[in-house]
């Protein structure tokens, strides 16, 4: 029997590729993907995505959404009493035995899940780590991932650069020392479309919003949701 995982999805191409990866791997089976969303703006946590959005990603892909709300700001001590709690309930409705994460290459960070995840009776597990992530990054484009650039980090590059597509041009454009991954958290994104996908899903960036210095593009579906 395969093992169980619980996929950790940010909406963004690290998760999607993650995905895909999970599911050439005969040893794995997804069954719930969990996403941590910020509550006082109704989106994920970091990336910027509408919920709206997020359900639509599930939808494409056929697994379970499990949310967790986060206040903003959001205390470390809140945030692992709510990922604990998290852990308990995909082990009990999912019968989950791992998390997996799109993590590439920070140190710290795995280190820290993996610190997060001791006794809880989920196994970590990192499908993507130590990729070359420029070679990674064209691998996704050349695979069929369709993805907007959700949010940037003002700090590291200019803000009108939400809203645009991952593509091959973004990757010329961008200057030494940024990612081509965004691994540093120089951006992150939404994918629209995977090998994983039923059907893509066609976004608009209306305008872009900036807040506490991050650069937000305000993505809408195309097509409303159907009305029941």
């Amino acid at each position: 029997m395969p093992d169980r995982i619980a996929l950790s999805w940010s909406s963004g191409k690290d998760s999607a590729w993650t995905l895909y990866k999970l599911q050439q791997n005969p040893r794995y089976e997804v069954a719930v993907l969990l996403t941590t969303l910020n509550a006082k703006f109704n989106h994920v946590t970091m990336h910027g995505v509408p919920a709206q959005l997020l359900v639509r990603q599930a939808a494409a892909i056929g697994l379970p959404l499990y949310q967790v709300p986060l206040p903003w700001p959001c205390p470390n001590g809140i945030y692992e009493n709510a990922m604990g709690e998290a852990c308990s309930q995909l082990i009990r409705h999912f019968q989950v035995t791992h998390i997996a994460f799109g993590d590439l290459f920070l140190e710290e960070v795995r280190a820290y899940r993996e610190r997060s995840l001791q006794g809880s009776g989920l196994s970590p597990v990192f499908p993507l780590w130590g990729s070359n992530t420029g070679s990674l990054a064209r691998e996704m484009i050349d695979n069929g991932l369709r993805t907007q650039i959700s949010c940037i980090d003002t700090s590291r590059l200019p803000a009108q650069l939400a809203g645009r597509k991952f593509d091959h041009n973004f990757l010329d454009s961008l200057p030494d020392g940024i990612d081509p991954c965004g691994e540093n958290g120089e951006f992150h994104t939404f994918v629209s479309a995977s090998p994983s996908f039923s059907k893509a899903i066609e976004v608009v960036a209306n305008r872009i919003v900036e807040r506490e210095g991050f650069a937000f593009a305000d993505l809408v579906p195309v097509t409303p949701e159907p009305s029941n």
